[in-house]
């Protein structure tokens, strides 16, 4: 592969005569057609190191030995860039080029080689060289190219004769039909069809195998372009198929935005904050809001327990009691202490106090049990289901007080762009008072000083609520109430209306405490990774 001319990535608009051999890789044909895009120069970062020689790890890969929290870091001191999809593309192609320099196949098929394994030139090429290519390009669901001249089935049909379609049963000429290197041919229409359905519906890319039943020979990445007509389904091809280049690669991941198609490119994994050109921040490491300063491990275990029952479980745990015999859930409806279980097949009676059987306790006439309080406290079997049903309480409690204190500030970060309105607003107004551009900027810097510090609370609770107690978390907690106090207060003064007579006023204090809760915010940062640092912290396993 000594030139570029064989990487071509525009799609002929002039529509192809299909012939016999339509849709067949010849051997010297090394195009690589994945749709049409505009080849850019990547930005390249200061010692970065090559695509190619970085993958078969996970996209994910671990962080540091502080969990990949930098001390308090910001996200300039991690250096990365921003790639778009062409971009990406052009990274792939660079690095099939490297690997067809060496082993000289079709840039397609060497694309699925690479994709098999993972994009990892190294393992690839270790494999290529062990002696045994054909059960390589077996694994790899291809058809070896330096036997196909000899393994194409030969044709003995003229190009008129009308040939039968084994998938829609219909009968069209001979040059409607198309196929792979193994042999089987359907029609352009059927092609089509079944290409899109992949793509589309089951959102493959890499590995479409061929139509016919039982053969796994895959589709290579110039017929599916030729073949699929609309633009979407090709562009869909398109990311499916730079999607396995990312996930692949370890040095690479997708910005998790909405509708963004941009890459994020590290010179080393780590779990740090990395800003796309969509304005979206979030963790290099797990993909998520940049959540400085819980470690990425108790963030993943807090949002599954946000998400999934268990919180619904401890509410029924601390709100209903189980029937001693049978275990059914029951929910006490009335004052009544003697409880009679509504299963058919237990019929149970016990106390609601003390979960023991009812008989010890008396008569159950009403009149007796208007007086009646449970004196049973010392009894092993209801002593151990009282202490089970208060746990539950108090982990519901617990949690609920975190929780609340999580979602308040990831509530008041969603007005972020309302706030943001409200304060251009005050800042034109103070410009009629006699104030430059420059001297109400002051504001905005307020701004995004209150939206970092709410940021970093919201994660402190998460932080938090797997922290078992001692001194230092004591001293946590501390800097996070000075925190959260000095924060509420700047949101105050962002509210507040602003006459000309408070105008210096409120400017003083406005700059007063987004720097002293710069500075505190700072404070608490250094103290949890000096933390991690010396191994101070130690965690509730939930």
């Amino acid at each position: 592969m000594d030139s570029d001319e064989g990487y071509n990535y525009e799609f002929d608009d002039e529509e192809e005569e299909c012939s016999e051999d339509s849709g067949e890789e010849e051997a010297g044909d090394d195009t690589l057609d994945l749709g049409e895009v505009e080849l850019v120069e990547p930005v390249v970062a200061g010692g970065e190191r090559g695509e190619c020689g970085e993958n078969g790890g996970s996209s994910g890969g671990g962080g540091g030995g502080l969990g990949g929290l930098g001390a308090g870091q910001d996200e300039e001191d991690y250096r990365f860039e921003v790639l778009t999809t062409e971009q990406i593309l052009q990274h792939m192609v660079e690095c099939i080029r490297e690997v067809n320099e060496v082993i000289q196949n079709p840039a397609t098929i060497t694309r699925i080689l690479l994709s098999h394994f993972n994009w990892d030139k190294e393992k690839l090429m270790e494999r290529y060289f062990d002696g045994n290519l054909d059960k390589l390009f077996s694994e790899c669901h291809v058809i070896n190219p330096s036997k196909k001249a000899r393994t194409r089935p030969m044709s003995t049909r003229s190009s008129n004769q009308d040939m039968h379609c084994q998938i829609c049963y219909l009968n069209y000429p001979h040059s409607y039909f198309t196929g792979l290197e193994c042999g089987h041919k359907f029609c352009m229409q059927c092609w089509g069809d079944y290409l899109t359905t992949k793509i589309i519906e089951e959102g493959m890319g890499q590995t479409i195998s061929c139509p016919a039943y039982s053969c796994d020979i895959l589709v290579d990445d110039n017929t599916v372009m030729r073949l699929i007509t609309d633009s979407k389904v090709k562009l869909k091809y398109q990311h499916l198929i730079t999607n396995s280049f990312v996930e692949c690669n370890r040095l690479l991941k997708w910005c998790p935005a909405p509708d963004c198609h941009h890459v994020i490119k590290v010179q080393y994994p780590d779990a740090k904050p990395v800003r796309c050109k969509c304005g979206r921040q979030f963790c290099f490491n797990c993909g998520e809001n940049w959540h400085d300063p819980v470690k990425c491990k108790w963030l993943r275990k807090w949002i599954k327990k946000c998400d999934d029952d268990s919180e619904t479980s401890n509410w029924i745990a601390a709100n209903t009691k189980e029937c001693p015999k049978c275990h059914v859930t029951i929910e006490k409806d009335g004052g009544c202490n003697h409880m009679v279980c509504r299963n058919q097949n237990c019929k149970a009676e016990f106390c609601w106090v003390c979960l023991g059987p009812w008989e010890p306790h008396g008569s159950a006439c009403v009149e007796i049990l208007s007086l009646y309080n449970c004196n049973r406290y010392n009894e092993d079997d209801a002593k151990a289901a009282r202490d089970a049903q208060e746990r539950s309480r108090a982990a519901l409690q617990r949690y609920l007080f975190y929780c609340n204190r999580y979602m308040n500030h990831m509530q008041s970060l969603r007005f972020e762009h309302k706030l943001y309105a409200q304060v251009k607003q005050k800042m034109e107004e103070m410009q009629q008072h006699n104030m430059s551009w420059i001297e109400v900027q002051f504001l905005k810097k307020a701004v995004d000083v209150l939206c970092q510090c709410r940021s970093t609370l919201m994660f402190t609770y998460v932080f938090a609520f797997y922290l078992k107690k001692n001194n230092q978390s004591i001293i946590f907690e501390n800097n996070q109430a000075d925190l959260e106090n000095a924060t509420e207060v700047l949101s105050g003064y962002l509210e507040r209306d602003i006459s000309q007579d408070s105008l210096q006023d409120i400017k003083q204090k406005v700059q007063d405490k987004y720097r002293y809760c710069e500075s505190r915010r700072r404070v608490l940062l250094q103290h949890v990774h000096e933390g991690y640092e010396k191994d101070l912290w130690e965690y509730i396993e939930d």
